[in-house]
């Protein structure tokens, strides 16, 4: 399984974006694409699709920039993901990878759409869950709270 790379730098922006909520700081496109190690153009993008799915909004002006829409602990991973990329899995699935035939060949007792499904349903208990400010802590925090979710 593979997440896009507009998934990946998409949160990465969002999370950069969201260690200066508290201070309401905006940040600017080329501040995000140094401090992230992408092109201008790719964090414009980017930053664009974040603020018509209603994460993001800007300003423009010598102190303009980007800022949240609402606070980091407000925001899940599950919202930011469907924003870059939508599911892994969904219902439509099934429609568009049915090979050469017109319906699935597996389609009176289908186990991959099964496993789809159950990944699907694993992936979205966890990010549901998760917020931004949840992956603003260091990777043993998030170890510890996914640890002490699951128990």
């Amino acid at each position: 399984m593979k997440f896009s790379a507009q998934e990946e730098y998409g949160l990465r922006c969002l999370l950069r974006i969201a260690k200066f909520y508290a201070v309401e700081k905006s940040l600017t496109i080329p501040e995000i694409s140094r401090a992230e190690g992408i092109s201008e153009h790719n964090a414009g993008k980017i930053l664009r699709v974040l603020r018509l799915g209603g994460l993001l909004e800007s300003s423009r002006g010598q102190i303009g920039g980007y800022t949240l829409t609402r606070p980091p602990d407000q925001i899940s991973v599950g919202t930011v993901l469907k924003v870059l990329g939508g599911r892994l899995f969904d219902d439509e699935f099934c429609n568009t990878h049915t090979g050469a035939m017109d319906i699935c060949t597996n389609s009176i007792d289908c186990s991959v759409r099964s496993l789809w499904k159950l990944i699907q349903d694993s992936v979205d208990s966890v990010v549901e869950k998760m917020t931004l400010k949840d992956l603003m802590g260091n990777e043993k925090y998030l170890f510890d709270y996914s640890y002490n979710r699951s128990n």
